[in-house]
């Protein structure tokens, strides 16, 4: 992997937790163990290895970032992983039912 991709990644990682503190943030029905959880699932390499290799899921994240700004990439991480990561989370029994889709308000804003 070249430095360029490691740098994407870097940078996408920073996005993509971005996305998911701001998704949660008006969350106050959850309880802080739960919002942590939900964070954790959300930016986990096991979950992102469900849509390739997390580091280049991640600076694929990151490119968009850099070429085409925030708003980009946060409706890029809504519309790839916001379905799988909420039927994800149901599965392990983490509540998500006062959540909206997996960042639609903030593909929006």
């Amino acid at each position: 992997m070249n430095q360029t991709v490691r740098n994407q990644a870097w940078i996408g990682d920073a996005v993509l937790s971005l996305y998911v503190r701001e998704w949660l943030s008006p969350c106050i029905s959850q309880t802080v163990p739960d919002r942590n959880a939900l964070y954790e699932l959300f930016t986990s390499n096991q979950f992102l290895s469900g849509f390739g290799e997390p580091t280049a899921v991640e600076a694929e994240i990151g490119e968009l970032y850099l070429r085409q700004g925030l708003p980009a990439a946060f409706a890029h991480i809504q519309a790839r992983f916001g379905e799988r990561f909420m039927r994800t989370a149901r599965k392990l029994g983490l509540r998500v039912s006062s959540l909206q889709t997996a960042g639609a308000k903030n593909a929006t804003s």
